[in-house]
């Protein structure tokens, strides 16, 4: 009998010791990512001629939102069909070479997360956005995984803190701010209801510039994320919450919507609309 109860003790032992390391990984692996080799090779591609040129770059190295990542996809191609661009679809970071990159109209970082882009690719990209160039990004692309300042600042619009665990997914109404810019609410209804992991942000990104284009009602959401000894994540937005905004910067345009957590966002033909209409926004 003693036999047995030390078994079940180094059992349970075993369990509590896996279960601890395995969320600890997972934490550090959404803050931080894992190491990651930058691909610095030159991709061969065909631009055509006359046809908008839309980049769709998929690389995680932090938690990937795998099942987002493929509606995307899949979306952004119909898109592409719809408005005859021309899209290159990759997950390797060469294309960020400043001859390269300047040929796009517009650079969508489709849920991507942790590091992802060497410094010589990060100064590519700060300054094609700068001179001129459009950046889209969605859900992830805005987490704290990917630890780049200006990144935060002058992409995101922001820094993020955290989303809701008690209650990971909430269903809320998003209102939608027509005044905002015409161009980019276009076709868009008024409201709409969609369920999300819903990301709260330190600071409203009013604070750096942006203007918000949506927003839900931030007290009627649980916005709490304590988890473990994490015991300072219960605080949300307020009653504006935003959910998509955008800002000139430099010459360029940055636009960033947290939606997209999962594949349901894809579904909505408000939230894809959305984003056709940034695609299509005319160049600075």
């Amino acid at each position: 009998m003693r036999k047995f109860f030390k078994i079940l003790l180094w059992t349970v032992l075993s369990i509590l010791v896996l279960t601890v390391g395995g969320i600890t990984l997972f934490i550090y692996k959404v803050t931080n990512g894992f190491p990651v080799s930058y691909e610095t090779e030159k991709p061969a591609i065909e631009f055509p001629a006359n046809r908008k040129a839309v980049l769709l770059f998929s690389k995680s190295t932090g938690f990937r939102h795998s099942e987002s990542i493929e509606a995307g996809k899949k979306a952004f191609a119909e898109l592409a069909k719809k408005n005859n661009w021309f899209l290159y679809d990759t997950e390797k970071g060469g294309v960020f070479n400043p001859e390269q990159l300047a040929r796009f109209d517009a650079v969508i970082f489709n849920n991507c997360t942790g590091r992802l882009l060497n410094e010589e690719q990060q100064k590519t990209l700060q300054d094609y956005v700068e001179q001129g160039g459009n950046w889209i990004g969605i859900h992830g692309a805005g987490d704290n995984s990917h630890h780049w300042d200006w990144y935060d600042q002058n992409l995101v619009g922001g820094k993020f803190s955290h989303h809701a665990l008690e209650k990971h997914l909430q269903p809320a109404d998003i209102t939608v701010y027509p005044a905002a810019d015409s161009l980019l609410t276009q076709y868009l209804p008024s409201s709409w209801s969609h369920t999300d992991e819903w990301y709260v942000f330190f600071e409203n990104p009013k604070a750096k510039g942006f203007t918000i284009l949506c927003s839900i009602d931030g007290d009627k959401i649980n916005p709490n994320g304590n988890i473990l000894w994490v015991k300072n994540k219960n605080f949300g937005m307020g009653k504006e919450h935003p959910v998509a905004w955008y800002r000139q910067t430099g010459k360029g345009h940055s636009f960033y919507t947290s939606m997209g957590h999962d594949a349901v966002a894809w579904q909505q033909k408000a939230f894809t609309q959305l984003l056709e209409n940034e695609v299509n926004y005319p160049a600075r």
